[in-house]
């Protein structure tokens, strides 16, 4: 079949690739749509260490079953389907308490990191299995399907955050995850949205989106134009998508008195923290990871249209276009969202 593989850092190559064999509890699925996601990108150069070549990499998939395994309920050739990137055991003391995204023994499509390789879906096929695959419309298109797994993230995120009806939420970072967390917070009763980010042309497409209010970080001070906003106090809650220093200190300095911040970003592995607002405030710091059994509700916010993920898709391109597309992005294409690669086309 063919691959997109990372063969090297910054090397991409579409090569003949061993078609993946299934196990009795597996699908394969011909891939129709894959899309690039930030954390590839970073990968890409080696910077993140979990994208060791010879890689092929592509968690954010969707496609058609083309066979199943001998074990397998509930799938048939010919059916829809998108599935989780995290692949779980199903056995371990997490997983039996329905904490999937903290496995012990997960794996990540597309992912490489020393401990692990599971090659992923920049590639005709991919095997998965049949835990973390769920069914989708007919209807539904193929790159709107791929983008379920970053939706889920941004739901997660919301779930995980303390919200009550009315409460105001700052969403510092208006990238690809930012613009969904903002719509995902407002349909988890926010009604005050507040967006952060240092583009302007971000921040409008926030507002398009549901954000009541687009702050540039550059341009103004965003703790005390929250607090105008906000009666004097600060957001109820704030969610932080960047991972960086700065960015965690503007959300933590957005949150009222008792308020929460959720940690979505994951761009550092160490950041620096105020500890003295987080302790003397009495702050809530809450981390999320990927998703956790959402998928279904996912599949649904996007089939009903509450989720707008149309709007974030930049380009639709072939298994072939996707070195140079992967070039661009790495080096800053502007106004670049998300770019799905179809291994069909």
């Amino acid at each position: 079949m063919k691959a997109m593989l990372l063969s090297e850092y910054k090397r991409l190559q579409v090569v003949d690739f061993d078609k993946p064999t299934i196990g009795p509890n597996d699908l394969l699925v011909q891939v129709r749509a894959c899309g690039i996601c930030g954390s590839d990108i970073h990968g890409y150069d080696g910077s993140t260490g979990r994208r060791i070549p010879p890689l092929v990499m592509g968690h954010e998939a969707a496609g058609v079953v083309a066979e199943v395994g001998s074990a397998v309920k509930g799938f048939a050739v010919g059916d829809h389907v998108t599935f989780d990137s995290t692949v779980s055991c199903g056995h371990c003391y997490f997983c039996r308490r329905g904490s999937i995204n903290l496995c012990d023994n997960r794996m990540v499509l597309g992912v490489s990191c020393g401990e692990y390789r599971r090659h992923g879906a920049f590639a005709e096929y991919i095997s998965v299995p049949q835990n973390i695959c769920y069914q989708i419309s007919k209807s539904l298109p193929f790159e709107h399907a791929a983008m379920i797994e970053a939706v889920s993230v941004a739901v997660h995120a919301a779930n995980r955050t303390p919200v009550t009806l009315g409460d105001s939420a700052v969403v510092v970072g208006s990238g690809m995850i930012g613009l969904l967390t903002i719509q995902a917070i407002r349909l988890a009763g926010c009604s005050t949205v507040i967006a952060v980010d240092i583009d302007n042309g971000r921040l409008e497409k926030a507002k398009q989106l549901g954000a009541d209010v687009g702050l540039n970080a550059k341009e103004v001070d965003v703790a005390a134009e929250v607090k105008k906003l906000t009666s004097g106090r600060g957001a109820d809650c704030a969610l932080e998508v960047v991972g960086a220093t700065e960015t965690i200190k503007t959300a933590i300095d957005s949150v009222r008195k008792g308020g929460s911040v959720t940690l979505v970003g994951n761009l550092s592995p160490n950041v620096q923290m105020p500890l003295q607002a987080i302790v003397t405030r009495e702050l809530n710091i809450l981390g999320t990871c990927a998703s956790n059994g959402e998928y279904p509700q996912c599949i649904e916010l996007l089939e009903k249209g509450a989720i707008k993920v149309q709007p974030l898709i930049t380009a639709k391109a072939s298994l072939d276009q996707g070195p140079d597309w992967f070039k661009r992005l790495y080096a800053g294409e502007p106004g670049a969202m998300k770019v799905i690669l179809d291994p069909t086309m």
